[in-house]
């Protein structure tokens, strides 16, 4: 097994390994995860597996989850199915940290190219250890103690109509996350806000607020500031896709973005996420 690291801060190519088989042999796999916590994501061309294969790969990392929206396999219920072809709409072409409104996010995915445009469909991750450490230290001093409520609605609820979107909301309630959350395997701090983050719970205190604009206006535009870390090309990799390939990543410390600039053509893509642990 040979590992390529891509970019400086993001990313390395790994071959001469089948993941079918990787998921058999508790060494290959050791190797492949502490790959993955050293490089955030890997990329893997041209795996000829099944979803069977891509299951019991996914597993080993732990529990899949299932997800409320997105549709899966019959068979294998931890896939879900993302196939986008009927319309230009797309819930990925933002930069986010998958399950961000769950109590417990994903620990990470495992996805699989099934169908691609000849040109189009990149996704870019971004390492957000980075995104961190690189913040002025009075920024990070501001956001030290900060939490903040994340949710669905917003975002895939947005489409549905006004009953199914309460819902989704009543099932999936908002979940309140720390700003800056610690790995629990590297210890690494990690900018822990995406687009599904909605507001700050506790901004409002005698320290951050003089008068009322210092309130939802000046907390909004912190928000946006750190929200934009990730857009940064310095704490990126972009992965230009064949059928075949798979992308591992680790959800705790990255964000990602599909880029939405292929259709009519479709895109077909399978994926296992795996159950992650609260938050601190």
């Amino acid at each position: 097994m040979k590992i390529s690291q891509i970019t400086p801060a993001i990313g390395a190519r790994v071959t001469d390994v089948h993941l079918g088989e990787a998921s058999r042999n508790p060494e290959t796999f050791a190797l492949i995860k502490a790959a993955l916590l050293k490089h955030k994501v890997l990329f893997f061309r041209g795996q000829e597996i099944t979803r069977a294969d891509h299951e019991a790969f996914a597993r080993c990392f732990g529990e899949l989850e299932r997800h409320p929206v997105l549709n899966s396999d019959p068979e294998y219920p931890g896939l879900a199915l993302i196939y986008r072809s009927e319309s230009r709409h797309s819930y990925e072409n933002v930069y986010h940290s998958d399950g961000l409104w769950r109590k417990n996010p994903s620990m990470g995915a495992v996805l699989r190219c099934i169908e691609c445009p000849e040109i189009g469909g990149d996704t870019i991750w971004v390492n957000m250890v980075q995104a961190y450490e690189e913040l002025p230290e009075e920024t990070k001093q501001k956001i030290l103690k900060l939490r903040a409520k994340s949710s669905i609605e917003p975002s895939f609820g947005a489409v549905m109509s006004q009953e199914d979107r309460i819902q989704l909301d009543r099932d999936n309630p908002p979940a309140e996350h720390p700003v800056v959350r610690t790995h629990p395997e590297t210890g690494e701090k990690v900018l822990y806000v995406g687009s599904f983050t909605t507001h700050f719970v506790n901004h409002n205190t005698p320290e951050n607020i003089r008068h009322g604009i210092d309130k939802t206006p000046g907390a909004s535009l912190l928000l946006n500031y750190l929200l934009s870390r990730a857009s940064i090309p310095e704490y990126q990799v972009r992965w230009s896709w064949q059928p075949g390939d798979v992308a591992v990543w680790d959800n705790r410390s990255t964000q990602h973005y599909a880029v939405n600039d292929y259709w009519p053509a479709p895109r077909k893509m399978e994926r296992a996420a795996i159950v992650g642990d609260v938050p601190y």
